[in-house]
């Protein structure tokens, strides 16, 4: 388990949760809804850990949607800070990029 995926879940059932610009843009290009990204988080599956990421620890979950489709979510936490959570991006993973549950690249 990631050390930062478990502070995540924490701010976001504080409700301490902010959505970047882009995420907000990938969300609507994508028809991903800010209620199931917050409502998918703790059935999260953890696909990457970017812990020495310069803008502070991040982390690529997979999770669903109302509908069980899948989406991606950038999850992080801004460097210097211990709250809120932010959506850095999310988006519906290609399936010609990803392995069939979706978490690990094709190569």
């Amino acid at each position: 388990m990631s050390k930062t995926f478990e502070r995540i879940k924490e701010l976001v059932s504080k409700n301490e949760i902010k959505i970047s610009a882009h995420g907000y843009d990938e969300m609507a290009e994508d028809d991903i809804f800010v209620k199931d990204i917050i409502a998918g988080v703790d059935k999260g599956i953890i696909v990457e850990n970017y812990h020495e990421y310069p803008k502070g620890p991040c982390v690529l979950v997979l999770e669903k949607d109302r509908d069980a489709r899948p989406i991606h979510v950038v999850w992080g936490i801004s460097k210097g800070t211990s709250s809120p959570a932010v959506v850095i991006t999310a988006y519906r993973p290609d399936t010609n990029m990803w392995t069939d549950n979706f978490t690990r690249r094709r190569i």
